[in-house]
């Protein structure tokens, strides 16, 4: 069979897209287990792709004997539209939906929206390759009922089959490293917690099963081979077993795998030699729901169940192996005030986070949220008829206001830029001199972020001097490559030429063949005139177009006008060349 899978597109146009861009790991298992089968599949991130005539001219020429669509929540109707235009051009094609968004609202789906045959509830390897084999054979509907963890049609009513069984060892799933290429991977499947605000709970019936660290090790060494060298462990709590996390650490550097990634983790399942063997093997940040400074709103109405003294305890351990600590913060939640923001703004002072995001309330269908949405307002799952991602909590509760909302999130967000060089200056790292060089690659990105990063546009004070001072203190441990450059590029814009090039030489002794450090000695030259010099260092590189469009200057400032004329013909060809 010949099987399309489809990430559509988003209902709202986002800013930034990181979070919406990538294809979900599950559909990435999904396919693989297919493939295994012998099926072939293809499948297409229409993340932001919402041209409809084109689609329609897409799965026309593709021609597929089944379309799959990857539903969460915000992108339920970017999949309802294509689902309709698939109807249209290939009426005898059957159209799935699965994936968390649609296994909350199978039943409206099948009532609403005729173009949407099947729906795969819950896990979906065995489910969607017992349906395919199905469709293959031309079972009727009566057999088709018979597969487990199906929402389909029988007598023109929405049915659901009996729930499907969790497949007991997630070790025997074929690994999509062997046919495709990812960063987000996870090594588990589950949570055992039961926060209001999130699906897993009911998703994953708040149980975990785990990859074991050689699978998971296995997974990241193949896709290294490809070329992939930094991940983000996508599992709800990564450090949820000890052992465990030690063992992939250990794995992963006995491998020699010189891969960067970040995690999620709770702040109540993490100790010091877990941080010391993540930060070895490469962990560069970790993302912790604090999700807000007043415990009666963490613990009561989020249901989060974290004491502040393990928030603190995480965050301090984090900022003292050189891990960044992310906070994740919730506002607008019931009950929220001026004071709660506050109390929420006193505890980011007390953990100094070095990244932070805020997310206003949401509720969407699956979350224990929903359930009490659905009796405070006597609605039903016909709310998601509207064209709407989500439902905003404060648009539910009369004491609340999208202004007082607005109000809290920009409170907490100018707490952290105006605090965050205070969160800097405090971070005292631990004294072990086998992290000294893990020490210098962070405090070089955490200067790094200050300039070319997600704060690079932010209002924080003395940013420059920030940058700066981490620049420095990175050096002091160990020598680092872009901690040089970014020394040597901050005294060329203040002008500092002879700084820069002094610290630039420093760093060519670590890094003799480095193009970057080699152009931005020679600009530092160029500057003072020293056009000879500064050619010694460009043309160690004649295929850089950087190299060679300040050759090219270098020697017209000398007069050399043939020789200018053949590094600008080399430059044009190189750039008409493209990547």
């Amino acid at each position: 069979m010949k099987i399309l899978f489809i990430y559509p597109y988003f209902l709202n146009d986002r800013p930034k897209d990181y979070d919406v861009r990538p294809l979900p790991i599950g559909l990435y298992y999904l396919a693989a287990a297919l493939r295994h089968q012998g099926h072939h599949v293809e499948i297409l991130n229409w993340y932001n792709f919402k041209d409809l005539i084109q689609a329609r001219k897409h799965l026309k020429t593709l021609n597929p004997d089944v379309i799959g669509f990857s539903i969460f929540n915000a992108n339920r109707w970017g999949g309802i539209d294509l689902a309709q235009i698939a109807k249209e051009c290939l009426p005898d094609v059957p159209v799935v939906f699965g994936g968390v968004g649609a296994t909350f609202l199978w039943q409206h789906l099948l009532t609403h929206f005729p173009a949407i045959d099947y729906v795969i509830v819950g896990e979906g390897e065995q489910s969607f390759l017992a349906l395919v084999e199905a469709l293959a054979a031309r079972e009727n509907r009566e057999r088709l009922s018979q597969i487990k963890g199906l929402a389909l049609r029988l007598n023109g009513r929405p049915h659901l089959t009996a729930p499907a069984e969790f497949i007991p060892d997630i070790d025997q799933l074929p690994d999509p490293a062997r046919y495709f290429s990812f960063q987000h991977v996870i090594s588990s499947r589950g949570c055992p917690w039961n926060c209001v605000f999130c699906g897993s709970p009911r998703f994953w019936k708040r149980k975990v099963r785990f990859h074991t660290p050689e699978y998971f090790v296995e997974q990241l060494e193949r896709l290294y081979r490809k070329g992939i060298n930094f991940f983000y462990v996508s599992d709800d709590t990564f450090t949820l077993k000890k052992e465990r996390v030690i063992r992939i650490c250990e794995q992963i550097l006995k491998r020699k795998l010189r891969i960067t990634w970040q995690a999620i983790s709770r702040v109540d399942c993490l100790d010091e030699e877990i941080v010391y063997w993540m930060r070895r093997a490469g962990c560069l940040q970790i993302s912790f729901g604090v999700e807000s400074g007043s415990e009666k709103i963490r613990n009561k109405v989020l249901n989060k169940k974290l004491t502040e003294e393990s928030i603190q305890k995480a965050f301090k351990l984090c900022r003292a192996y050189g891990i960044l600590p992310r906070a994740y913060f919730i506002y607008g939640c019931p009950g929220e005030s001026r004071k709660t923001i506050q109390a929420s703004i006193n505890l980011m002072k007390r953990i100094k986070p070095l990244s932070m995001l805020c997310y206003i309330l949401d509720i969407y269908p699956g979350t224990a949220l929903y359930e009490d949405f659905k009796k405070r307002t006597q609605s039903n799952d016909d709310v998601w008829l509207k064209r709407i991602e989500d439902i905003m909590y404060y648009e539910t509760d009369p004491h609340l206001s999208a202004e007082q909302v607005h109000r809290f999130g920009k409170r907490l967000h100018e707490a952290f830029y105006q605090n965050f060089p205070r969160f800097v200056e405090s971070l005292r790292l631990v004294n072990k001199k086998e992290l000294f060089p893990y020490h210098a690659d962070f405090l070089t990105r955490l200067a790094m972020t200050l300039r070319y990063g997600e704060l690079a546009e932010k209002e924080i004070p003395e940013k420059e001097r920030l940058a700066e001072r981490l620049f420095r203190q990175a050096l002091d441990y160990y020598p680092d490559h872009h901690a040089f450059l970014g020394l040597g590029v901050i005294y060329q814009q203040k002008r500092w030429f002879e700084k820069s090039i002094t610290i630039l030489e420093q760093g060519l002794k670590y890094f003799p063949e480095s193009e970057q450090l080699h152009v931005c000695l020679a600009v530092s030259l160029m500057h003072l005139g020293r056009f000879k010099e500064a050619l010694e260092h460009l043309l160690l590189f004649p295929s850089s177009p950087e190299a060679l469009i300040r050759a090219a200057a270098c020697y017209e400032a000398l007069g050399d006008i043939i020789r200018r004329q053949e590094c600008l013909t080399r430059w044009q060809a190189l750039k008409n060349k493209g990547p």
